[in-house]
């Protein structure tokens, strides 16, 4: 066979000459474009052309525009050369070989400054590059600075063609566990490794400040107290009583709790150790004292030793988060979110800040109550989201319309993993302090009614006989001069907290449930938990093995399931104590060095695995063996590729349908007496889901009892749900485009640009946050390796490192405000369907939902009224209503009372 030479160009050069280096720089970039127009004047497609020249279609479309870039380029340059010849634009024409007007647009300056904006952008881009080895060019980059997102495609392309690259950097979002890909332009040396290695060096276009004198992680310098001012209540002083409360002498400067009654605190103490625990004022200290800490240990422990065997904490060898919990953030003068730090006090939670937790009943205390309150709860929930879904479904624009329903189509998926029912009428979340004054059958809570019973639930909760139903005694005084009139603590005494699984008064919270009509079911305490202490049962012995944080969380998840598996399936009492005496070990294990070992074998928690839970067919006990406990068990699915909505991605009853990403990793097996390799295998990538999630119908998970059943229905009707959005939201056809609603709104389109500019240029801030907070957290834990196997810690570290880079890189979400007049112009159709989707996903869409329903005189839908209805047949309060509901108790009595 014949040899031959081919010559062919490559983007950029004609052969081995890059374009612009001949005689006419720019003749190339006419040819190309010549060469273009000549094969689709012969028929060839886009693709076929691209194909042609060895490159995508999206290649093409930058080659093109880059040509064109360049040739009128060279068209104004030639236009200016002869005019400043003296030449006539009739004479520059003919010898262009073009007319006069175009001669006239080749020489107006800002003709020739648009042309020259994407140079502008080149060069800026290559300057920052150039001086930071790798920038940020993801979206929002060119609303950053100033120019369209076609120009700086164009931009980015021709500095690829110069050498640069452009690499994809994944970090993991904080909080979300998903990850956020970083489109980086680098120079052209420099490797993916690199890149990655120094992800929080990803430059920015705008330069901001990195630290602003803060620490590491945010906090300010630890303002410690000296031990001289603090006095220790042993539990032979009464100490035991008040266990976690830290008592404050009030007007003193460093220990101010400000307007509040009290506080969830950690303080520093001689720069070495910590008090945690609920901060109170007294009015008993002796002189000399500003801060009595109360404790369950016996006198003889130190206050503060160099062992760790003492009354207070060590401080974590981490001095940017001593404490080891993440503080509260409020808002500094600035507008910057800081953490709250207020001279000794560092605040983790203060009063108003319990009322704000969220008010649902979870699966782990309702399945354990009478079937009758389970349908009655869950049908009030599922009812609650019907008529959210009938407003959704009622709305007018059709983009909005999709948007929601795709959104509430995720809600309506995690209901039913999470399978939490509506609140009953007037619980709330409430954090405990000791009053022990009070009898051991009352509760001061001052947002009760005097006189009327209440139940406390708290988490974990195993069983009724966790739950003391109290009378409200709101005229106690040692309560009312403490607590006052609280937003969301109660008083009660030490004993019935003892009862609540061992609760203490450093911060744990309880349901408070009005009772009065008897709905929830309480039952004396068991007789087998009687005097139980687990500290005395089980106590540390030298060398023994203290649990960690990961196996504590883990073996706590097994026994809580086990508890909620043998209540359904009938165990006794003296089976449920066995089950409930092993928790508390568990729960302690960490904190107190308990021999949780010990007790799993003595309460024999294998033996009630395997009545009541089974063994797999390996002989392997097998966990998890009812509806409940199941549902948000772990199972691994292979890797996904992101979901998004097309009619390919759901089946025809609205299931999704989901693509695996095919990856494999090596992993490799060495001996254990040579370290010699012995084996590899290919395992594939998986992702974490749960056996909810995966199953299509929830009776696969049951075990058949009548509370499961119940559960089921419910989990069904959330799946049902949430497929009838998504092909609901995949029929909706868009508003067609109005170029005459445009001009006839063009004050309030350009508002909206406006705005959406605004929102958008946050994207490269949180994403410079994520890779800032990545590295964080990578060096906290490369400092400290045995963080790796505290689940709760790296959460706590993951939020804090993420709240403090935002507020070093300046993210800061601007959301999209849109008003009556904007809104008007979106319905006429005067923005364009993919503008509007990108103002959905930057602005408040409560407000967006009231533009787009449609409304009565009054306010609200049929389904709204009935639900209202029954809510408040069933006592409910009408803030409580509207609150579910969501609008105004104004509105809500319009529409039932007007």
């Amino acid at each position: 066979m014949d040899e031959a030479i081919a010559h062919y160009g490559t983007p950029r050069h004609s052969g081995r000459y890059p374009w612009g280096s001949g005689e006419n720089p720019y003749q190339h970039g006419s040819d190309f474009r010549a060469s273009v127009n000549r094969m689709k004047k012969e028929g060839l497609s886009e693709v076929e052309i691209a194909k042609a020249f060895n490159m995508t279609t999206t290649q093409l479309r930058h080659e093109i525009s880059a040509a064109k870039t360049a040739e009128i380029a060279a068209k104004q340059a030639e236009a200016r050369r002869l005019k400043d010849q003296g030449m006539s634009n009739v004479a520059i024409g003919k010898q262009m070989g073009i007319n006069e007007s175009s001669v006239r647009s080749y020489l107006n300056p800002s003709s020739v400054e648009r042309n020259a904006m994407t140079q502008n952008t080149i060069d800026v881009l290559r300057k920052n590059v150039d001086e930071k080895n790798y920038i940020d060019i993801g979206a929002g980059t060119n609303y950053m600075m100033g120019v369209t997102e076609t120009r700086m495609k164009n931009a980015i392309h021709e500095l690829e063609a110069e050498g640069y690259k452009v690499q994809y950097i994944k970090v993991e979002q904080m909080g979300t566990g998903k990850s956020t890909t970083i489109k980086v332009l680098t120079k052209p040396d420099i490797p993916y490794s690199e890149v990655y290695k120094n992800r929080d060096k990803i430059g920015l276009i705008e330069e901001h400040s990195e630290d602003g004198g803060r620490s590491f992680l945010g906090l300010r310098p630890i303002e410690s107290v000296s031990s001289n001012r603090i006095q220790i209540a042993y539990a032979e002083d009464g100490g035991a009583a008040k266990d976690g409360v830290i008592e404050l002498r009030r007007g003193v400067k460093d220990l101010d709790l400000g307007e509040a009654h009290y506080a969830q605190v950690r303080i520093g103490v001689d720069g070495t150790h910590y008090l945690k625990g609920m901060a109170m004022y007294a009015d008993d200290l002796p002189a000399g004292v500003d801060i009595r800490f109360n404790t369950n240990k016996h006198q003889g422990i130190p206050m503060i030793s160099d062992d760790g065997n003492c009354v207070l904490k060590p401080m974590k060898s981490d001095p940017d988060n001593p404490f080891g919990a993440v503080l509260k953030l409020d808002g500094s003068p600035s507008g910057d979110r800081i953490f709250a730090q207020r001279g000794a006090l560092n605040i983790v939670n203060e009063e108003g800040d319990w009322q704000k937790w969220s008010k649902t009943l979870a699966s782990q205390m309702l399945s354990k109550q009478p079937v009758k309150l389970a349908q009655e709860q869950l049908g009030l929930a599922k009812r609650i989201r019907q008529s959210e879904l009938d407003e959704i479904l009622s709305v007018t624009n059709p983009t909005v319309k999709r948007h929601l329903l795709e959104a509430y189509a995720d809600e309506c998926d995690s209901a039913a993993v999470h399978l939490k029912a509506a609140a009953m009428p007037r619980q709330a979340s409430h954090v405990i302090l000791p009053v022990n004054s009070l009898k051991e059958n009352e509760v001061y809570a001052p947002n009760y009614k005097d006189g009327e019973s209440v139940v406390l639930i708290r988490y974990p909760h195993a069983g009724t006989f966790e739950i003391p139903e109290l009378k409200v005694n709101n005229r106690n005084q040692d309560a009312k001069r403490v607590i006052g009139n609280a937003e969301d603590a109660i008083g009660i005494n030490h004993k019935v907290a003892q009862r609540l699984s061992g609760a203490d008064f450093d911060g744990d919270t309880v349901l408070v449930i009005p009772n009065n009509r008897k709905s929830i079911k309480t039952t004396s305490p068991l007789k087998g938990l009687k005097d139980f202490d687990p500290q005395t049962e089980y106590p540390y012995y030298s060398g023994m093995t203290v649990i960690s944080s990961k196996r504590k969380q883990r073996e706590m998840g097994d026994v809580s399931n086990l508890i909620t598996d043998m209540t359904i399936r009938g165990a006794d009492k003296d089976e449920i104590a066995r089950a409930v005496r092993h928790s508390m070990v568990v729960i302690d294990a960490e904190k107190h060095k308990l021999n949780w070992q010990q007790s799993y074998i003595d309460n024999g928690i294998a033996e009630l695995k395997e009545k009541y839970q089974g063994r797999s067919d390996n002989g392997r006990l097998k966990g998890a063996s009812t509806l409940i406990s199941q549902a948000k068990s772990r199972q691994d699915v292979p890797q996904r590729k992101d979901w998004r909505l097309t009619k390919d991605s759901i089946d025809s009853e609205g299931n999704k349908i989901f693509k695996t990403t095919g990856e494999t990793y090596e992993k490799t097996s060495y001996s254990k007496k040579t370290g010699e390799p012995t084996s590899t295998k290919t395992i594939q990538r998986t992702t974490q889901s749960t056996k909810m999630a995966e199953t299509r119908d929830a009776r696969t998970l049951s075990s058949g009892s009548l509370i499961e059943s119940v559960y089921a229905s419910y989990a069904n009707d959330m799946k049902a749900m949430a497929n009838r959005c998504r092909k609901e939201a995949l029929s909706v056809k868009p508003t067609p485009y109005s170029s005459t609603a445009r001009k006839k709104y063009a004050a309030e389109v350009t508002s909206l640009d406006a705005k959406l500019t605004l929102a958008k240029k946050n994207a490269p801030y949180e994403r410079k946050a994520q890779a800032v907070a990545n590295v964080i957290v990578a060096n906290k834990l490369k400092d400290n390796p045995s963080l790796k196997e505290e689940k709760s810690e790296v959460k706590k570290l993951k939020g804090q490192a993420l709240a403090e880079a935002r507020v070093r890189t300046g993210a800061k979400k601007q959301q999209v405000q849109i008003t009556p007049k904007e809104w008007e112009a979106i319905q006429a159709g005067a923005v364009s369907p993919t503008k509007l989707k990108e103002i959905l996903n930057n602005t408040d869409m409560d407000k967006v939902k009231q533009y787009a329903t449609p409304r009565t005189n009054k306010g609200m839908g049929t389904a709204k009224v009935n639900t209202a209805r029954a809510m408040l047949k069933n006592g409910y309060t009408w803030a409580e209503v509207a609150e579910h509901l969501g609008v105004s108790t104004t509105t809500l009595r319009k529409n039932l009372e007007g």
